[in-house]
């Protein structure tokens, strides 16, 4: 016998728009949940939606795509995923993602932890957000330094658009 999926005690508070591009994000296991050794966010990028080029220098992130297509940049590496594929972005690598015309969705975990807790402290929670809602920028930057994050362009840029080291 199936049974519903029901949503964990709390999901409703762990929902949060997120970035100019105003993706969604649910965050499904925190840091705190993990002794710190990975966090697990649920994400939806907007059709046609692209993240700003970006690195982390205190995690690695891996990505599995449930619905729709994007597009991944990452270091010299180009990669079209569809629902079911998995992708690895390695500590420290240049990297951005682009949604397909329908969207995407993917699971994404970041290890150790980090990436829930950018979404948490920059995000606006869901049920605060409205279409007039304006992504802080000022304060996404200030905790994407805290946490090690490095923003190198805006979105439309690619790896292959920063100079090489």
């Amino acid at each position: 016998m199936s049974h519903p999926a029901t949503p964990a005690p709390g999901t409703r508070q762990r929902q949060f728009v997120f970035g100019p591009e105003r993706a969604r994000a649910t965050i499904l296991a925190t840091a705190a949940e993990t002794d710190g050794r990975h966090d697990l966010t649920d994400g939806v990028l907007p059709a046609g939606a692209m993240v700003p080029l970006h690195r982390h220098t205190r995690y690695e992130e891996r990505l599995w795509a449930v619905s729709g297509t994007m597009t991944v940049w990452a270091g010299p590496d180009k990669a079209a995923l569809r629902s079911g594929d998995y992708y690895h972005v390695p500590l420290d690598t240049p990297h951005t993602f682009h949604a397909g015309p329908e969207g995407a969705r993917a699971l994404i975990i970041s290890s150790p932890a980090g990436f829930a807790e950018a979404i948490a402290r920059a995000g606006t929670p869901v049920r605060l957000a409205t279409p007039e809602t304006e992504f802080d920028l000022d304060l996404f930057m200030a905790v994407a330094a805290e946490l090690g994050d490095v923003v190198l362009g805006p979105p439309g840029t690619t790896p292959a658009d920063i100079p090489q080291q």
